[in-house]
């Protein structure tokens, strides 16, 4: 792995890029990913300055895309205060209504597992992430920051879904979600009513944003996160809401 250094009001931390490696998103490409050194303890300002910079958390690990010849992956959050759900977000709240969220820290629990390992197995059998094991859920989710929840959301006591998110200085990070994967929950959107939901958080906790991680234009699986509005994308080192000034090169 090669060192590197980021120009940033951070210069005292050390970074890392890792060699080229086949990109998860866009299979025909190479992808190289900048990291913070993993001996550095994940501390909630820094993770804070570094999120507004495009950063992302999975683990223990902070990091973005750094890739030579393809600037694809943007980050993109959603403005709370301005949020404005369509009619399709609306009906959504309103189907949820119903369902209890329980903030717990982002440890271990036999319950949670077991619905995460039925999602992969319905949802992401075709992915990286498949077979799940619990290594791996362990070292995915299960951190013991303080600024780091597992959400549960309970219907009628039933585990229904579980959201990872991170409570930042200016906003919440949407780090993963997984739900039931039953048809008797599918016209619940499940994965939409936690985006929405943490919008709410935020803005009753009177934060700013909730970032939702990497948008690519070409990735269908990542579509979804245009419907709320308005959404936000890191340009250069600036935020803002013209999408059309956001371009990739392959």
């Amino acid at each position: 792995m090669n060192s590197s250094s980021l120009h940033s009001p951070l210069q005292e931390l050390r970074f890392f890029l890792t060699e080229p490696h086949d990109c998860s998103y866009l299979g025909v490409h190479k992808a190289t990913t900048l990291f913070m050194d993993p001996q550095t303890p994940v501390d909630h300002d820094v993770y804070s300055a570094l999120t507004l910079m495009g950063f992302r958390r999975s683990g223990t690990h902070l990091y973005r895309p750094h890739c030579q010849t393809c600037n694809a992956c943007v980050s993109v959050r959603v403005p709370v205060g301005d949020f404005t759900p369509d009619r399709s977000l609306k009906r959504t709240e309103r189907n949820n209504q119903d369902l209890i969220a329980i903030e717990r820290p982002a440890l271990f629990d036999d319950e949670h597992y077991a619905l995460y390992e039925r999602y992969i197995g319905a949802r992401h059998s075709d992915g990286e992430m498949y077979p799940p094991s619990e290594n791996q859920y362990r070292a995915f989710l299960n951190v013991a920051n303080d600024f780091s929840r597992l959400v549960e959301f309970r219907l009628s006591g039933r585990l229904v879904a579980v959201a990872a998110v991170d409570f930042l200085t200016h906003g919440l990070s949407a780090i993963y979600t997984f739900f039931d994967p039953d048809d008797a929950f599918q016209s619940r959107s499940l994965g939409s009513w936690a985006v929405i939901w943490q919008i709410r958080r935020a803005q009753a906790l009177g934060l700013k944003h909730v970032y939702l991680g990497y948008w690519i234009r070409e990735s269908r699986k990542m579509g979804y996160k245009q419907r709320f509005k308005p959404l936000e994308f890191l340009h250069g080192h600036r935020w803002h809401r013209n999408i059309t000034l956001v371009q990739t090169h392959h």
